[in-house]
This record gives C-alpha cells, sequence and structure tokens, in this order.
C-alpha cells in the first residue's frame, strides 16, 4: 500500500476530529457578549485540543514522509494513534463542560498520554522498517520532546487531583513546547535530498 492511502486516511479521520469537537461549543442563549462568558472554559479547551490535534497532524505528516513503504504494523499502529486522538472529542467536551475539575482534567491527561504513546510507537515501527540507516532515525535522535512529554503528562494527571491549574499548566507547556515547529525531519530530507 502507498503511504498516500494512509495519509489521506489520517487526514480524514482528524478532519472528523475536529469537526466533532467544535460542534461540541454550543451556541449561547442570549444576544449580548455576557451570554458568552460561561463558553469560556469549552472554548479554552477546544482552542487547547485544537492546537494538539494539529501538532499531531503536522508532526504526523512529517513522520510519514521519510516512509518508504507501509506495512502491516505501521496501519495498525498508525490506527493505534488515531483510536487516542479520537477520544480528544470527548476528553475536551468533559473538561470544558465541568469547568476543568479533576476528573476531567486528568482523564484529558490520560487521553494525551495513550496518544503520545501511540506516536511514539508508530515512531518505532517506522524506524525498524527502513532498517539501520533510518531516515527517521537520523533525524530524531535523542527526541528530549517526545521522551519528556509523556513524564510531563503523568505528572499533570496525578497534579490534576491537586491543583487543576498546575495540571493545565503543564498541557499548555507541552503544546507549547511542539508549536515550536520541528525542523529536524525537514532537516534530515533535505541533507538525504541534497
Amino acid at each position: 500500500m502507498g503511504k498516500n492511502r494512509l495519509e489521506a486516511f489520517s487526514d480524514g479521520v482528524i478532519a472528523i476530529i475536529i469537526t466533532i469537537m467544535v460542534l461540541e461549543l454550543k451556541v449561547p442563549h442570549g444576544e449580548d457578549l455576557h451570554a458568552l462568558s460561561p463558553l469560556i472554559p469549552a472554548f479554552l479547551t477546544y482552542v487547547l485540543s485544537f492546537i494538539y490535534v494539529g501538532i499531531y497532524w503536522n508532526n504526523h505528516h512529517h513522520m510519514l514522509h521519510t516512509a518508504h513503504k507501509v506495512t502491516g504494523p505501521m496501519l495498525w499502529a498508525n490506527l493505534h494513534l488515531l483510536f487516542w486522538l479520537s477520544l480528544l472529542p470527548f476528553a475536551t467536551g468533559w473538561m470544558g463542560e465541568n469547568h476543568f475539575a479533576a476528573a476531567p482534567s486528568a482523564v484529558y491527561g490520560v487521553v494525551l498520554l495513550m496518544a503520545s504513546i501511540a506516536y511514539w510507537i508508530l515512531q518505532q515501527i517506522i524506524i525498524a522498517s527502513q532498517g539501520h540507516d533510518s531516515l527517521l532515525k537520523q533525524a530524531v535522535r535523542t527526541d528530549w520532546k517526545g521522551k519528556s512529554s509523556p513524564l510531563i503528562y503523568a505528572l499533570a494527571i496525578a497534579m490534576a487531583f491537586w491543583s487543576q491549574w498546575i495540571s493545565q499548566a503543564l498541557y499548555v507547556l507541552v503544546a507549547l513546547v511542539w508549536l515550536v515547529p520541528d525542523r529536524r525531519i525537514e532537516t534530515a530530507l533535505a541533507r538525504k535530498e541534497g
């Protein structure tokens, strides 16, 4: 199977995830700006989740550019990642609807943690399929972002039961770290082509 089909399927699922998240934002009853104030937690949660989905979409796209072919394990690992990402609308809605309460904030973190683990698994399967001179392996090398993110998510999950605001700050921190474009794969591809 060509990687274009895998990318197209993944892009479609990610587009549906974003659509479901935005549909969870309910139209307020009232015509003044004050009617929007109860929606602020849901909107902030949506923005954070939209950024996370965008980060995964962007990095997924770059990662698949390094793949020469698509294998069966890659298909299953990709579905595993999409499964966890597909739970983001639920976790987003629950956390926003309950104003960042402890349990919903922790569940949100569990979804983010599992998505990061699923992404790492997909990354390792792509590396294994490419052999010892894997372009992706050369690009990610030490991967401090990929290794530190699950640890920060785990801390944020635990913190949700002590301080929801610290928990939320940790989720935002990880998003900010990944929001800075990661040029490692682009650089590795340019070196290969150059």
